[in-house]
Formats: C-alpha cells, sequence, structure tokens
C-alpha cells in the first residue's frame, strides 16, 4: 500500500483536469452465468449484496463474459441478478456471450439494451463496446460496426477530454483487430483502457495506454469471488480488490493522470501483408465493404454474389465488379450463408425469419421459426433443409415457403450447412449429438455423439463430408471421427494429428483433408477401417482453430484461417500452391467459383474476388 500511495505521489502533477470530481465506481468482469466449474450465480448475488451494502460507488461496470455459453437463459438469469443492485450499472459482451450464442448476439442486446455505452460522468468520458467472436470460433474481434462507433464517438469527443475505454478483451494480439482500437484511442486523450478476459488482476501498457485487466468474479478456488473498486480522481485512478462479505484489500495498481500525447514516431507491431508479394500471379479483382461483420460464406450466381452482415442486411455486389446491386433488411444479425436455386435466394436471421429472396433482392415468403435462425440452408431439388435455434430442423418447400415437416428433438442451436447423403439429411447441433434425419419425411434414422458432456465439443460448427457410406466429422475435442452412414455407428476415431472443426473432402473421395491447429493441413485415406495421418502440407500459418471447411476445385484444395490468409494447396504436389492474405481476421469458407477465380468473406466485412492468372 504504501509504495502505491509513494509512486502515486510520485506522479502527481499540475494538470488542467480541474472539472474531474472524484468518485468511485465497481469493475466487474467473467461472471461466467451457469458456468460447470463452481457457482457463478452465488459469487455474483454475492458481489452484487457487497455493493449494495456500500453507499460510496456511483455505478458498476462488467466487462463481458457475462455468462458461459451465451444462452438466453443465462443472460436473463444474469440480469434478474443485476437488476438488483441499487446503482445503475453498465455491460458489454465478451467471448462466451458471442461465440456460442444462440441467438448471434442478438438477446444480449434485447436483455441488456444495448451492447455498447456511452456516458460522461465528473468530467471524463466513459465508453465501452462490445467484442466477439460471434458464433464462430476465432480470435477476439472488436465488431465492424462498434470500430466505426468508436469513430463516430471519437470524432466528436474533444482531444483534451479524458476517456476511460472498457472492452473484454486486452488491446493486444488476442483482438485481431486489436491495432484499430489502439490507433483510434492515441488521438485522443484516452487515460485508461479497462478489461476482463484473462481472469486476474494485472496492469499493462499498451503502446504507452495504460491498462489494467481486473479479476473474474469467480471465487475458483478460494472462499468467496471477487472484483475491483476503482477510485478517479484528477491526478490518479486507484484499483483495490474487494473480497465481497470478506475484506478490502490493500490497492495493487494505480494509473496517473494526465493529458496525454501519444508520440506517432514508435514503431509497433502490426499485421504482415508480406505474404501476397511471393505470389504476384494472385491478385484481387476487386474488394467490398460492408459496414458490418460478414460471418458467412457468399452464394455466387452467374451476376451476383450474396451474403449477409451482423447488422442484418442481405446484401448483393456485381460477380464483376464487386459494386452493391441491391440490399434487403432483416431484423437480426445474419451468420447464415445463402443458398441459391431457381433464382431464389434462401438465407436465416437472427430475427427468427427463413428469407427466400428472388434474384433482385423482392421478399417472395418468409418461415417465421421460433428463436434465431444461424444454421445454413442446403436446398435440393424443391427442398429447402434448414436447422435454427428453437431447437428445430426444418424441410420447407422452396417455392412456396409452406413447410414439409419440422424434426422438434434436437437439445440446441444449429449453425452450421447440413449434408445431405443416402437420402439422409446429416448436421450437428450444440447439444453435443450429430443428427441424421430422413430426408422424406424428417424421421430420425441415428444420432451419434463423442462421448463428452461438454456442450462446446459438440460437432455443430462443422459440415460433414461422406464416401461410400462413411460420415466423417471433426470437432473441438480435436478427433475426426469415421462413422458408417447407415447406422450411425463408429467406426473409427483418430486424434494424431490435432484437428478442430474444419474438413474437407477430395472429389474422388480418396482424401479426407481437415486443418491441423497448427501450421499444417493433414489427409486421412476415406477408408471403413482404422486411418492413421496419409500425408501433411505444411503452410505454415501458425496456429489456427478457426471452422472454414476445405473445398477442391480441380486439383486444387482452398482454405482461409483465422489471420485472414486465404490458402490454395495441391493434392498432387503436396504444396503450398498460392496464399493471399485479405486482412487479420477470420477467413469463412471459401466460394470457389473456378480454378481461376475465388470469392472470400471475412469475419471484419471484407468480401473479395481473387483472380488467380496461369
Amino acid at each position: 500500500m504504501r509504495k502505491i500511495l509513494l509512486l502515486l505521489c510520485l506522479f502527481i502533477v499540475k494538470n488542467n483536469f480541474g472539472q474531474i470530481k472524484p468518485f468511485r465506481f465497481a469493475f466487474l468482469s467473467d461472471t461466467h452465468i451457469s458456468s460447470p466449474n463452481g457457482i457463478p450465480e452465488e459469487d455474483l448475488r454475492r458481489t452484487v449484496a457487497d455493493i449494495n451494502s456500500r453507499n460510496d460507488i456511483a455505478f458498476v461496470v462488467i466487462t463481458g463474459d457475462i455468462t458461459e455459453l451465451g444462452m438466453d437463459s443465462e443472460l436473463e438469469l444474469a440480469k434478474r441478478i443485476l437488476d438488483s443492485l441499487h446503482v445503475k450499472y453498465y455491460i458489454i459482451p465478451g467471448n462466451h456471450d458471442t461465440g456460442w450464442s444462440e441467438s448471434g448476439g442478438v438477446s444480449f442486446t434485447s436483455v441488456f439494451g444495448s451492447d455498447k455505452f456511452l456516458f460522461d460522468f465528473n468530467g471524463i468520458r466513459i465508453m465501452g463496446c462490445p467484442s466477439g467472436p460471434y458464433v464462430r470460433m476465432s480470435d477476439g474481434h472488436i465488431p465492424r460496426d462498434a470500430v466505426n462507433w468508436m469513430d463516430s464517438v471519437l470524432k466528436k469527443t474533444d482531444s483534451r477530454q479524458p476517456i476511460i475505454f472498457f472492452n473484454h478483451y486486452p488491446l493486444d494480439n488476442s483482438l485481431d483487430n486489436w491495432y484499430e482500437a489502439v490507433d483510434r484511442l492515441k488521438t485522443k486523450n484516452t487515460i485508461a483502457y479497462l478489461c476482463g478476459h484473462g481472469h486476474a488482476n494485472k496492469a499493462f501498457s499498451f503502446e504507452g495506454i495504460p491498462g489494467v485487466m481486473g479479476r473474474s468474479n469467480l471465487r475458483a478456488k478460494a472462499a468467496v469471488g471477487g472484483y475491483n473498486l476503482v477510485d478517479v480522481s484528477a491526478d490518479s485512478i486507484v484499483f483495490t480488490e474487494r473480497r465481497p462479505g470478506v475484506e478490502t484489500r490493500p490497492s495493487w495498481a494505480g494509473i496517473r493522470v494526465t493529458e496525454h500525447h501519444y508520440a506517432e514516431d514508435t514503431a509497433y507491431p502490426r499485421p504482415s501483408f508480406a505474404i501476397n508479394q511471393q505470389y504476384p500471379h494472385v491478385k484481387e479483382k476487386w474488394r467490398f465493404a460492408s459496414e458490418a461483420n460478414v460471418v458467412n460464406t457468399p452464394a455466387v450466381t452467374k451476376d451476383i454474389a450474396i451474403f449477409g452482415n451482423s447488422l442484418g442486411k442481405i446484401q448483393a455486389v456485381d460477380l464483376k465488379t464487386g459494386k452493391a446491386t441491391w440490399n434487403y433488411q432483416t431484423g437480426g444479425a445474419i451468420y447464415s450463408s445463402a443458398a441459391v436455386k431457381d433464382e431464389k435466394v434462401v438465407i436465416g436471421s437472427g430475427d427468427g425469419n427463413i428469407y427466400c429472396l428472388n434474384k433482385t433482392g423482392k421478399l417472395l415468403w418468409k418461415v417465421k421459426a421460433g428463436a434465431a435462425v444461424l444454421g445454413s440452408p442446403l436446398i435440393d431439388d424443391s427442398t429447402v433443409y434448414i436447422g435454427s435455434s428453437d431447437h428445430q430442423f426444418r424441410a420447407i418447400d422452396l417455392k412456396s415457403g409452406k413447410e414439409k415437416w419440422s424434426f422438434n428433438e434436437l437439445k440446441g442451436p444449429v449453425v452450421s450447412t447440413p449434408l445431405l447423403y443416402l437420402d439422409k439429411v446429416i448436421f450437428g447441433a450444440w447439444d453435443r449429438n450429430l443428427y441424421a434425419l430422413d430426408k422424406t419425411t424428417g424421421g430420425l434414422a441415428w444420432k451419434w455423439n463423442n462421448g463428452s458432456t461438454v456442450l462446446n465439443f459438440s460437432p455443430a460448427a462443422c459440415t460433414p463430408v461422406a464416401f461410400d457410406s462413411v460420415v466423417y466429422v471433426v470437432a473441438p475435442d480435436r478427433y475426426l471421427t469415421a462413422i458408417d452412414a447407415i447406422t450411425g455407428t463408429i467406426l473409427w476415431r483418430s486424434k494424431e494429428a490435432g484437428v478442430r472443426e474444419s474438413i474437407g473432402m477430395s472429389n474422388d473421395g480418396k482424401w479426407v483433408l481437415a486443418k491441423s491447429m497448427n501450421d499444417s493441413v493433414v489427409a486421412y485415406a476415406a477408408s471403413r477401417e482404422k486411418q492413421n495421418p496419409a500425408w501433411f502440407v505444411n503452410c505454415k500459418y501458425a496456429y489456427d482453430h478457426v471452422p472454414s471447411m476445405l473445398v477442391e476445385k480441380n486439383g486444387l484444395v482452398f482454405f482461409g484461417t483465422r489471420i485472414g490468409v486465404v490458402y490454395a494447396i495441391g493434392l498432387a504436389t503436396k504444396q503450398v500452391a498460392w496464399a493471399y492474405k485479405i486482412d487479420n481476421s477470420m477467413v469463412n469458407t471459401v466460394k470457389v467459383v473456378d480454378a481461376s477465380h475465388i470469392v472470400a468473406s471475412t469475419m471484419d466485412g471484407k468480401v473479395i474476388m481473387l483472380e488467380i492468372s496461369k
């Protein structure tokens, strides 16, 4: 305590912030409601009661991972507990609230009113924004619309106005677009950046911006959990850990409050695009930047590419020029990849509807589900097959929009594209199971799970592949599993290659392909007999865990990575044919138009066409 106070005394300087009046607020993070490890609801109730017993707290800020899996029931429980606070609270989501969210993040906003906050208090501007990833596993990411919001707020903020900024993640490369936030905050007088995510009290400097990570509210192995009391004055910000109902510990961190003018001449790490120089025959034909995240694969017709964004907009761009041709606004975030047939576009939305538009963006029909529709449609003949978050999987007539059948025995949401194989519709859900339904009746043919009780290990993000009456699937348990397509019984499993949720198959059915979580694509021989990895291609993409499927065309296998790079590898050469970096965020499963043209989209809202010359 004496050491920290001495440091603060040394830091005190005369400043121009006479307008700052002292105040105290409570800083909570990582409450993880419904976590299987511990009793997070009791920990949060204890913290709320402790805050209510005091009369010196102006407001409360909670910096994400409010829930364990972003389920509606978890969000509603968290809100009931937090609503018992006697002071106002401000809250933003973290990766646990968004990455497995059954609503695509829509419910967080509807339950809590917003996923951002902005207010001025006692002379300081206080603001916070959300971070993902949303629906898919990836690095942390400040959504494109939130970055645009930052721009609009900071543009109206005086350069001398003190700012305290909140996010779930620290401002480092655990956020794939950390540098965008840093560069913006350094243009203003940002006096502190506060975050959670790491579950520990820790002080940082983010390129000179003073930073503090707050502990989790969970007790872990201790008797009680905890939170931080933050005391703000004209010359300092002091952090003190409070163990609710037990003790206030000595102050553990302090930040000097002074007017910041961040240096512009210091070089800091930024993403490198040097890989593009290695393959000059790969060029962007066009690039379209959506105003929000694009976490789906564009559908392609002979004229247009169609995709949705996280603000609920279905967008179409000209396939030759990349210029916008039409938009259609839905009422919720879109994470569903569109499917096109007979000049009809089908796509799901977080507003709970399945939409069918014509090629000019006019609504033909929509089907109301009981919850968000994050799953992607598959169209076969005149039938649309699609799963949703109301724990149902539907078959819908493409022409009329009338439901043909519905399977309602799911225990979790569907977020992937189904596989149609041997008259069965095969897909995973976030309920631990892989399902096979009769495509005509919707009757259950079989279901399979990997034996884990952990919902996060469900085979839900992967689109299965199949050949010779064998279905292959990968999941976060890091196994590749071969399943009999008729009976649903396990034929064999392999964990040797360290795969996760990305899979593909060669067009001849000879090879099952998957991304390992470190550098390499692995191939297994397709077989009913137990297989070991047959060969690897070291692509040097480093650590990767995003669920982007592998697609083969004319002997090349295409896939995207978490750091914005599209790769093509040769099946015959077993080498990288080319690579191209789009931005620094997750690349969704790519759409291969032909061997010379690839349409790819990234989580940051970039949609591009790559053209490969010979």
